[in-house]
């Protein structure tokens, strides 16, 4: 019988030299848009704070997801970011080619470090221990840039629900399910 090697008591720690190959970064690729969604399609949010609201879809933003409006005078949803995945396209259609959204980006600006969906940060409060009444702060909230960009994109989109007889109540309703109900079996 031949004599067996014993197992060492102590490995390296390293398996040996390592090769100095590059490692190739992969570019994001833009996410692919599915066929049901088009500029003027009709969603229903599935997730979030919007929940069962339907809402318009204006375009795809630079990042995938996708930009829609409620809009806000009619059922409160204001210009907001969502992913795809999220949403249930409807066959009902708008017309939105009158809408301008060429302001509105998710991509950080290079100047300022923001984009359009950056929120305002409100300053920090110094500690006074002699007042009663905090002096008034600066609030944190929606840019002005962003208020004037919902109020234009909601009167040209407005105008079109208007053109179409009981858009508007379809809109401000909320999509729910009844007991026996499946939304996979369903025709939207």
């Amino acid at each position: 019988m031949p004599k067996q090697k014993k197992a060492p008591k102590w490995y390296p720690t390293e398996d040996g030299p390592k090769s100095l190959t590059k490692t190739i970064k992969k570019t994001q690729k833009p996410t692919k848009l599915r066929s049901s969604i088009v500029p003027g399609t009709v969603l229903i949010l599935l997730a979030g704070r919007f929940k069962g609201k339907r809402v318009v879809f204006l375009k795809q933003l630079e990042s995938g997801l996708l930009l829609v409006t409620g809009p806000f005078k009619i059922n409160g949803v204001p210009l907001r970011r969502v992913n795809q995945a999220y949403v249930i396209a409807t066959s009902t259609k708008i017309d939105v080619t009158d809408v301008d959204t060429s302001g509105i980006s998710d991509v950080p600006d290079q100047k300022t470090k923001r984009h359009f969906f950056s929120r305002v940060v409100a300053e920090a409060k110094e500690e006074n221990d002699g007042e009663f009444v905090a002096p008034e702060s600066k609030k944190s909230g929606l840019t002005e840039e962003r208020k004037a960009m919902q109020a234009k994109v909601d009167a040209t989109v407005t105008a079109a629900v208007e053109k179409t007889p009981m858009m508007k109540d379809y809109l401000k309703s909320r999509f729910s399910l009844e007991k026996g109900q499946y939304p996979h079996l369903m025709k939207f």
